[in-house]
């Protein structure tokens, strides 16, 4: 059974880390096309996106034999990753005013769409 886990979680933590470096090659683009305010606004909006990613792969790398609980572990994930992702903009909405809020958004939206292609190349 512990090799079936290790078979699952290698490829989850490998989305979340293809996610993390496709973050980090925008924000480096973001601050060569714009400036570096940019370019942390863009981190900060993809690091939303990956912070839930990977609390989504905390949740279900484990792996589950029994489909009742693998559903269970996947939903409940889902509503954590939704939550966290919530209270990261609500954060960035009040510490981070001065955030440049087209690239932080523009950040997140490119995490999340990294993610997708990310599940397609593992």
């Amino acid at each position: 059974m512990r090799n079936s886990k290790q078979n699952i979680a290698k490829p989850v933590y490998k989305v979340v880390a293809l996610q993390l470096a496709i973050v980090v090659i925008f924000a480096v683009l973001v601050s060569v096309l714009a400036d570096a305010h940019s370019a942390w606004s863009a981190a900060y909006g993809g690091g939303i996106a990956v912070a839930g990613s990977l609390v989504y792969a905390l949740f279900v790398a484990g792996g589950f034999v029994d489909a009742n609980k693998a559903f269970r572990a996947h939903l409940k994930a889902e509503l954590v990753k939704i939550f966290i992702t919530v209270v990261l903009f609500v954060l960035a909405l009040v510490l981070f005013q001065s955030a440049a809020w087209l690239w932080l958004i523009l950040g997140f939206a490119v995490a999340t769409l990294a993610y997708w292609f990310s599940l397609l190349a593992v």
